[in-house]
């Protein structure tokens, strides 16, 4: 497990760092800036959460729990539907993409009730 977060962590944080350059450096004469702030919404949270798959990775090595693995993959999952649905609109203009967004934050938050949870047990 702890290879697969590593893994997954460092990717995501390599994508959010190549997300941010492109944000600043080829989006900002392209979109509107509302939506550029979306995009570097998205980079952000993203990189938070590449963050803290290091850290489940790193905490699997110390102890094994279904609770840290939940953790893992509800950021995973938080990344794709936050940070790809903030992404997406910001490309394709379509707002209700944005009805998807809390749905990632709540895996966000999930993920995080299930670390502090494994780290209790």
């Amino acid at each position: 497990m702890e290879r697969l977060f590593l893994t997954l962590g460092a990717l995501s944080g390599a994508i959010s760092v190549a997300a941010g350059a492109f944000g600043a450096h080829a989006l900002r004469e392209r979109v509107e800036p509302r939506l550029l702030e979306v995009f570097e919404t998205a980079a952000r949270y993203q990189m938070y959460h590449a963050l803290a798959l290091l850290v489940v990775a790193w905490a699997s090595t110390r102890f094994t729990s279904g609770l840290l693995s939940a953790s893992g993959w509800l950021f995973l999952a938080g990344t794709v539907l936050f940070s790809g649905s903030l992404y997406a609109m910001t490309f394709t203009g379509i707002r209700a993409l944005g009805a998807i967004t809390p749905i990632g934050g709540v895996c966000f938050i999930a993920g995080w009730v299930c670390l502090a949870l494994a780290a209790r047990s």
